[in-house]
């Protein structure tokens, strides 16, 4: 009855999803001109696609969306590990926290764009500065996220092992590491999609290849509908990295109750 219930329930709201996509294509379609609005201000979706089809031939869009891409997986990974291990470590070790934080929190309120220019001197047009604004950027949600698990670890699990004599090491890898995957993941949700906005900032402010470029140029030739094909692929990296990450969840904690709809009833 429950799963019954549970599938009536997704399949509403897949349709509810269709029709709202519909929906809104619609409008997107022929709501600019029924509204009086310039083609070159909001082009309708026929010009969108028209210049998809233009992009993908001329201007190398599959080149520009595979480098993205890859900036945003090398980011998204390198900047995940050490949000993680960073994380941990303070998260063991009071004093390293109270050592590390107040850095770790200047580098945080600096506003990541302005670090963009200064990777671009030190490393030229190469995919390193967008790799690095990347990483700044997931590197904090990630790490918040494990440091508040591990703070939050009942301590009665702690004292019990090492009443019965476990090291440091079991304590981690048998109490502290699991209680922390589900707040990990967390975090990794949020900076799967922060991991695009950190390439795209690195791409606007300078670089040859990249989506990020791609929409500088079509901003530089006052081409609309280039520029929607650039947003239009950008949020199709964003959200294949966040279903990745959602998939990879599943699996690893496929020993949680599911979160679907209608979980409660």
């Amino acid at each position: 009855m429950v799963n019954d219930t549970r599938a009536a329930l997704v399949r509403r709201g897949a349709i509810a999803s269709i029709f709202l996509l519909v929906a809104f294509l619609a409008a997107w379609q022929w709501g600019p001109g029924l509204l009086g609005v310039p083609s070159f201000i909001v082009p309708p979706l026929s010009s969108v696609a028209t210049e998809f089809v233009r992009a993908w031939q001329v201007y190398h869009l599959p080149l520009h969306t595979g480098v993205t891409a890859a900036e945003v997986l090398a980011g998204f990974m390198l900047g995940s590990l050490l949000g993680a291990m960073v994380g941990y470590l303070l998260g063991m070790s009071p004093t390293a926290e109270l050592a590390l934080s107040p850095y770790i929190l200047a580098l945080q309120i600096a506003p990541k764009v302005a670090f963009a220019p200064l990777f671009i001197l030190w490393m030229g047009f190469t995919v390193y500065p967008k790799i690095l604004v990347a990483i700044l950027i997931v590197f904090f949600p990630v790490m918040v996220n494990v440091l508040t698990a591990v703070r939050n670890v009942d301590p009665d699990l702690i004292n019990l092992a090492r009443a019965f004599k476990a090291s440091r090491a079991q304590i981690f890898w048998r109490i502290e590491f699991p209680s922390s995957m589900p707040p990990m993941f967390a975090g990794l949700r949020i900076g799967s999609t922060l991991a695009v906005v950190g390439v795209v900032v690195g791409e606007l402010v300078g670089g040859n290849l990249g989506l990020g470029y791609l929409l500088t140029f079509g901003e530089g030739q006052a081409n609309t509908p280039l520029v929607f094909v650039s947003i239009v692929m950008l949020t199709l990296v964003g959200g294949i990295a966040y279903l990745i990450v959602i998939l990879i969840e599943r699996r690893v904690l496929h020993y949680l109750p599911a979160r679907g709809v209608g979980r409660n009833i």
